[in-house]
């Protein structure tokens, strides 16, 4: 007797299903790293901005909060110092250790309170120290 395969259709693979799995694992991980960021300096009160953007790139934190002799300066969370040299100091000392061809990126968390004359003796101890990549932080002002 002789059986015939008219009737039987070729195994096929659905891609769609394992497509809807990758796109899925994909926003997962997304979703996951952006999590764990990681901001290494202290929760400040930080001028607001109509403007502002969120920059996805590893750099230096600096926070400066005014205190009552001067300004309160700390570099990636580490301990806090007052002065604008050993700020140069510990720019210089980063600048050495990092890859040859890589410039610092530094992001710069001044609280409302620090003067304007303040934020430019910090901005002048970076350009001494030879880094130039610099951007001031904000919060995103809320609309109307």
């Amino acid at each position: 007797m002789k059986l015939s395969r008219k009737g039987i259709s070729p195994v096929r693979l659905e891609m769609t299903p394992l497509m809807d799995i990758i796109f899925l694992l994909l926003v997962f991980f997304i979703y996951a790293m952006m999590s764990m960021t990681v901001h290494h300096g202290k929760q400040l009160d930080l001028p607001q901005s109509s403007s502002a953007t969120v920059e996805m790139q590893e750099a230096v934190s600096i926070t400066i909060e005014s205190d009552k002799g001067g300004l309160r300066i700390s570099v990636d969370g580490g301990a806090a110092f007052s002065g604008v040299e050993r700020l140069q100091e510990i720019l210089t000392e980063k600048k050495a250790k990092a890859p040859q061809g890589k410039e610092l990126d530094l992001q710069i968390f001044a609280d409302k309170t620090v003067s304007y004359q303040s934020l430019y003796s910090v901005l002048d101890s970076i350009t001494q120290a030879g880094l130039f990549r610099v951007s001031l932080q904000a919060t995103l002002q809320e609309a109307p």
